[in-house]
């Protein structure tokens, strides 16, 4: 099965270029400014797009996502703080880089392995994409619910503090999910007595609400603190000696970026991960490990491959089951939503012209992305010195007025500041929200898909146990979980 790519001729319209080039330089400069992630990003600008075709807004998103992942390395670079989650690893090397006076050299390796990185990544979601896609239109009421199962078991599973409390915040979303009417029968659930509660809550201001409130609730204690950045003298000259340099990391490379894409396919997992996992199997593969975290250049090349080609791992479940692969993926759901389309496995058959835009408006937006970090970069070091008690504001009032124009609702509003605090709380009492805004976004296919499947059963669960695939992904799930549960215990022990 190949992509019908012939609708992608829409990215290279001179409108969609320009969109796409300011949102890669936007996403960029996010990205390289601590605290503000491509998570937020993305959730600011999905209400942005509602005024947009979709063709145009998820091309938007797209652009945004990929420079504000690859924009975490100047922070990481220069202040020793991850611009983004995705770039943890890269201060381990290139802040040391920077402090024996080679600024320059760290941001080249960390632009040029960013670039090779999401290239990679852009051949696994050609290739991949339409054959997982035709994959899953094998796909029924049975295989529907046990998928959300299994991805709901695999965010739980990676909930890195505690098992228990990322159950808890996925069934707090599953509940979150049931409140409003059924989609089934029409029976109000959960709204104690009030209206507003009967349309249930919209994904939209939740997850703005959950990400970008409860991290600048988090940010504010770092509002009177000055950002020393370091200084970095970046060339074209050093740009193109460290690009000759790359033929000896070129196996590096390989393996960082096939780890990034294959952590970003595991729904919930990428580029956060990835990059931890990658620099690990960088380090223990090399020939002198002890040189990693005094500023060896692989180090650097490891993240930063592995956290871009991550990217185009996210999207193949996206496109292909209507699974994020990340939480930044997730907020595309909401884009999707916003303009009717369903993603999952007949997005291909359905909005083929829609797939083939966001893979190619990826693989655009990758040059760019190396076109803005080459020439602007130093635009971007700039931004690192922009104050949060400047930024704070102007967020909050992006994100109040996008909620309230989804459906020009006060209750929205309400609800994203609601769910800000209550996001605030969960993430100072070591609840992860990711496991919670998913649930919510699957729980009424899971109701939906589980109540068609027991129907088709004749009222009874036996017809599980015919379907093949839906076995597979509740014995990975149960799989999943039980060594979860036997790591934890053996930490404990």
């Amino acid at each position: 099965m190949f992509l019908d790519l012939t609708g992608s001729s829409f990215v290279f319209e001179p409108l969609t270029l320009v969109v796409m080039l300011a949102g890669v330089f936007g996403g960029l400069v996010i990205g390289a400014i601590p605290g503000l992630t491509s998570t937020m990003a993305v959730a600011l600008l999905v209400p942005v797009t509602y005024g947009m075709e979709a063709h145009l807004g998820l091309a938007l998103l797209v652009a945004v996502y990929m420079g504000s992942i690859s924009g975490g390395l100047v922070a990481a670079s220069l202040l020793n703080i991850p611009g983004t989650p995705s770039s943890v690893a890269t201060t381990f090397d290139a802040y040391p880089m920077t402090k024996r006076g080679e600024g320059g050299k760290a941001l080249a390796y960390g632009v040029i392995a960013s670039f090779l990185g999401s290239m990679l990544g852009f051949v696994a979601l050609l290739l991949l994409a339409p054959v997982l896609g035709k994959f899953a239109l094998r796909f029924g009421p049975y295989e529907y619910f046990a998928l959300v199962v299994f991805t709901l078991t695999c965010i739980v599973s990676i909930s890195r503090k505690s098992l228990l409390k990322g159950a808890i915040s996925a069934l707090l979303g599953l509940f979150l999910a049931m409140v409003g009417l059924s989609e089934i029968d029409g029976i109000p659930r959960f709204v104690f007595g009030t209206d507003w509660l009967q349309s249930g809550f919209s994904v939209m201001p939740v997850l703005i609400g959950m990400f970008a409130v409860s991290q600048l609730l988090e940010d504010l204690s770092g509002l009177g603190k000055p950002l020393a950045v370091m200084k970095a003298d970046f060339s074209l000259k050093e740009f193109w000696q460290v690009g000759l340099r790359f033929r000896y990391s070129l196996w590096n490379l390989l393996r960082s970026s096939l780890i990034g894409i294959g952590i970003g396919i595991l729904p919930g997992t990428g580029s956060g991960l990835s990059n931890i996992l990658a620099y690990a199997q960088a380090k223990n593969s090399a020939k002198n490990p002890d040189s990693f975290g005094t500023g060896n250049p692989d180090g650097i090349i490891a993240s930063e491959s592995s956290n871009n080609a991550a990217t185009g791992g996210a999207l193949i479940p996206l496109l292909t089951l209507g699974i994020p692969g990340d939480a930044t993926t997730l907020m595309m759901i909401g884009a999707f939503m916003i303009h009717g389309v369903q993603p999952g496995p007949l997005l291909m058959r359905d909005h083929g012209d829609l797939v083939a835009v966001i893979i190619i408006a990826y693989l655009v937006s990758n040059f760019f992305m190396l076109f803005l970090q080459i020439n602007f970069i130093k635009v971007m070091i700039k931004a690192l010195k922009v104050p949060q008690s400047v930024l704070c504001p102007v967020i909050i009032t992006l994100c109040v007025v996008g909620s309230y124009a989804l459906n020009s609702s006060m209750t929205d509003v309400w609800v994203f500041f609601g769910m800000g605090i209550v996001g605030y709380g969960l993430v100072k009492t070591g609840f992860p929200l990711l496991p919670l805004v998913l649930g919510l976004i699957l729980g009424r296919m899971a109701e939906s898909q589980f109540r068609a499947a027991y129907s088709l059963g004749g009222d009874s669960l036996a017809g599980f146990l015919d379907r093949p695939i839906a076995l597979f992904f509740f014995a990975v799930a149960a799989l999943s979980l039980g060594l979860s549960l036997y790591s934890a215990a053996k930490r404990r022990a």
